[in-house]
């Protein structure tokens, strides 16, 4: 990405596409997803909710099973904390996600990873420094954005230190970042409070 400010400007900069619903505008079934999402966040059922979870409340069933993938991923995967993270942030810096990136910038730092390897993410695994592992992860988030699939060397890497689950995971987490940066990017999700987007490190 030449210039992440801008890229950020061209997104967040511009009025969201669809505004989230109004408390008085939700049904029972985004009201009930509402409230699991409050809970799970520790919130109370009368918070506030995050002006990204009013828009995707438009489309309550759908999001549901959105929030219980990402639940899944995020809370229940076989992969580690670092490695789940490191995937991800290639994967949001590629697609150039300023929400996306943002999240996991501080995501990523409660797993351990610190400013000076989350700025190493921006260059890639071509950059110094980075273990064989870490690499390879790496690795696999930039062929399937490149080519849509992890070449036989970077495979054969992963299999030294992933497991079968492990393995399947990796691709479909690295896909669901995907899908989820081609989201926020499109709706032109505005940031949230303390969320710097692509500045973020």
């Amino acid at each position: 990405m030449s210039d992440p400010r801008q890229r950020q400007q061209d997104i967040t900069g511009k009025p969201p596409r669809i505004e989230p619903l109004a408390k008085e505008e939700m049904g029972p079934e985004a009201q009930t997803i509402a409230d699991r999402i409050r809970s799970a966040a520790g919130a109370t059922a009368t918070g506030e909710v995050p002006e990204m979870v009013g828009t995707m409340l438009r489309h309550p069933s759908l999001y549901a099973k959105h929030v219980e993938l990402g639940t899944e991923l995020l809370g229940n995967g076989a992969l580690s904390a670092r490695h789940r993270e490191l995937a991800i942030l290639r994967t949001g810096w590629l697609l150039g996600a300023p929400y996306e990136w943002g999240e996991h910038v501080g995501i990523g730092k409660r797993a351990g990873l610190t400013a000076a390897e989350i700025e190493r993410v921006t260059q890639g695994s071509v950059a110094p420094d980075w273990s064989a592992e870490d690499r390879a992860v790496i690795r696999a988030a930039e062929e399937l954005r490149r080519h849509a699939m992890i070449s036989d060397a970077t495979w054969a890497e992963l299999a030294t230190f992933l497991d079968e689950t492990q393995l399947i995971e990796l691709p479909y987490l690295i896909g669901n970042y995907t899908k989820v940066a081609y989201l926020q990017n499109s709706l032109r999700f505005r940031l949230r409070d303390g969320n710097a987007g692509l500045t973020a490190r």
